[in-house]
């Protein structure tokens, strides 16, 4: 690397480094031929680009607390470790750049797009306590398509102007924004689509304005959204369809203004709770093994009754099975429950009414001693009506006793004969109430078998 650099370290101003760099190595020797560390400075003013383009720099190189006029360019440079703390500049332009270390940019404040699109870092990137902002346009703060980082992306406390593109990207740790402030509203504040990452995902008490897109991204950890504060009003805030989480947590205080998105997405372990649901989701397809904290049926409805789709018959079948994987056979039987009556509202009128019928009298089957109190009601009816009038025989000769019991038993079960109905004409009201007591009976067992039918089938 050559360069012309002029120091001025003895006046209250800070030194100034006017750079110039050409393509080349870098290596452990320095302008005068002897073995060094490479640069170390701090406090300085750089005037000039810091031109590094294809660069090879062996050593490490630490400007911390630095000020750049003009942005670095790292563009496909090899470095071993570049540490920029506390320093102030435009964003870097460092496409394709590969830093053998980590890169460090703790507490920087950068004026414009950090731009790393395919670059290759081995160990960390630092991003703790820095500010990124960049002019108002299409261009994001920070740019990662389809890089590749072989450690973590720990950024803790990271203030944004402006949106996160880390789409494509690669990160075999963990990725760490806890308590983040990110704000582009109206817009993707992070843009992760088909991000994948080894680690976990953390965003716990992230404030955002704008939304998060994790579509097709693949995390085989932990997606950690406790306590986070989303808004985009009006739209998504939350976009993970067709993702694969090891586990998601939304809980605590969490809040997201916006609808939530998980639509065709595969989690092991959703950590839930009903607070934290939006008035808005799209949960079709959306798949989960275990669901977190267990919470009553009647807590965990609504949230299907808020899908933008309508009735999306797949979101009560997940609900239904993890209720049953824990044992809890109650909740199953309620969300199926639910499930009949938020299908009715989709049935034409003649559909609706049969299915009120179900529901009045069985419960659609999941209340079948709904049914013994309907039979034993219309059997003491009936009963009480034939004892004080009997119904006069057909064939007097050939007639049993009338019993009203068995009678009414007679009319009320069509399987079953007890010898009594065929044996009997009631005239007039009796007629009628024998006609009433038979259709009721047709409908109790319909019910019922189908509500057995139904339970077999997914028993």
């Amino acid at each position: 690397m050559r360069s012309a650099c002029g120091v001025a370290g003895h006046s209250a101003e800070p030194p100034v480094l006017r750079h110039r760099a050409a393509s080349g190595r870098a290596g452990r020797r320095g302008a005068g031929g002897e073995l060094g560390t490479g640069p170390r400075v701090a406090g300085a003013r750089i005037t000039g680009v810091l031109d590094l383009r294809y660069a090879t720099v062996d050593s490490v190189v630490r400007l911390s607390q630095c000020r750049f006029d003009d942005a670095p360019d790292l563009s496909g440079a090899r470095l071993s470790y570049l540490n920029l703390s506390g320093s102030v500049l435009p964003g870097p332009t460092s496409a394709r750049v590969r830093v053998d270390g980590s890169l460090r940019l703790t507490r920087c404040r950068l004026r414009g797009p950090i731009r790393l699109g395919g670059a290759h870092i081995s160990g960390t990137l630092f991003l703790e306590g820095a500010e990124l902002t960049a002019p108002d346009g299409p261009q994001p703060v920070l740019q990662l398509k389809q890089a590749t980082i072989e450690d973590e992306i720990c950024a803790p406390g990271l203030r944004t102007h402006g949106e996160i593109r880390l789409d494509g990207a690669a990160v075999a740790g963990s990725v760490d924004l806890n308590g983040a402030r990110l704000h582009h509203p109206g817009h993707a504040v992070l843009d992760a689509q088909t991000l994948v990452v080894e680690g976990n995902v953390l965003m716990r008490r992230v404030e955002a304005a704008g939304w998060i897109g994790l579509g097709g991204a693949r995390v085989a950890g932990r997606l950690d959204l406790s306590h986070i504060r989303l808004s985009n009003p009006g739209d998504a805030a939350l976009r993970a369809s067709g993702s694969t989480f090891g586990e998601l947590w939304l809980r605590g205080s969490a809040s997201l203004d916006g609808r939530l998105n998980l639509r065709r997405t595969q989690i092991d372990v959703l950590f839930l709770e009903p607070d934290a649901v939006p008035d808005v989701v799209l949960l079709n397809s959306l798949g989960y093994t275990t669901l977190i904290p267990h919470e009553p049926a009647e807590r965990r409805l609504p949230m299907l009754e808020r899908d933008r789709e309508g009735y999306v018959p797949h979101a009560y079948e997940q609900l239904t099975a993890a209720y049953r994987r824990i044992g809890d056979d109650h909740a199953a039987r309620l969300v199926q429950l639910a499930k009949q009556r938020r299908h009715r509202s989709t049935l034409a009128w003649y559909g609706r009414l049969w299915g009120h019928v179900q529901d009045a009298t069985v419960g659609y089957g999941f209340r079948p001693l709904r049914a013994c109190v309907w039979l034993l009601s219309l059997l003491a009816v009936g009963s009480a009506a034939y004892g004080l009038h009997h119904p006069p025989p057909l064939k007097p000769s050939e007639a049993p006793q009338f019993d009203p019991v068995f009678y009414t038993l007679d009319l009320l079960l069509p399987v079953i004969s007890f010898g009594q109905e065929g044996a009997f004409a009631p005239q007039g009201w009796y007629q009628t109430l024998s006609y009433v007591l038979m259709i009721t009976g047709w409908i109790l067992a319909t019910t019922v078998l189908a509500g057995v039918t139904r339970s077999v089938s997914r028993g």
